[in-house]
């Protein structure tokens, strides 16, 4: 009876070492198969040496975002040394030639036409999901949430995207009602990781 209590105890503990395997496994999973990044695989990113950064899609409460977002942006991608940037004015007027209905989303044949007009290797488009003050009871934080994405330009198509979130309302800032870190440092913070997330 003492034997057969131990063999029973010895497959217990088997079946909880191989469920537990299994559910390390399918987290592992879980994280791999959602990425905030993509690449295309056919796409030479060597081939770009000049890109075009359009106007942000603003989605949040501060009506300036955009432009403080892409600003910022641009000058930390400026700085990488990797690539040029073709100047704001440059961009506005190529987008005015070329007819572009909408400059922060445009079609592929739009990127075709703007490229070749300012002769730029890839375009760049970005939402701005979340930027500025959040509250929540006592406490509040800044926070920032970006998505960007690359466009190449002889075909239009999306070759690269990325997002970022930083800041936001953590446990502490609940327990402490602290305000987090400035918004200027999160955005800094933000775009250095999503133009690491380009390079990589």
């Amino acid at each position: 009876m003492f034997e057969a209590g131990r063999r029973f105890a010895r497959s217990a503990g088997a079946a909880l070492r191989r469920g537990g395997l299994i559910l390390v496994l399918a987290v592992t999973a879980g994280c791999a198969a959602s990425p905030d990044t993509y690449r295309d695989p056919n796409m030479d990113f060597g081939s770009v040496q000049t890109v075009a950064v359009m106007p942000f899609v603003n989605l949040s409460k501060d009506q300036l975002a955009n432009e403080r977002v892409r600003d910022v942006f641009t000058t930390l991608l400026l700085g990488t040394g990797a690539l040029y940037v073709v100047p704001q004015g440059e961009v506005a007027r190529g987008i005015t030639a070329s007819s572009i209905a909408y400059a922060a989303t445009p079609t592929p044949e739009e990127v075709v036409k703007f490229a070749k007009m300012t002769k730029v290797d890839a375009v760049i488009t970005g939402v701005i999901r979340e930027y500025g003050e959040v509250r929540s009871g006592t406490a509040s934080s800044d926070v920032i949430s970006v998505s960007m994405q690359m466009i190449e330009a002889q075909t239009g198509r999306v070759v690269w995207t990325a997002s970022c979130t930083k800041g936001g309302i953590g446990f502490s800032d609940r327990l402490l009602g602290g305000g987090g870190r400035p918004l200027n440092d999160l955005t800094e913070k933000c775009l250095n990781e999503i133009i690491t997330k380009l390079f990589e």
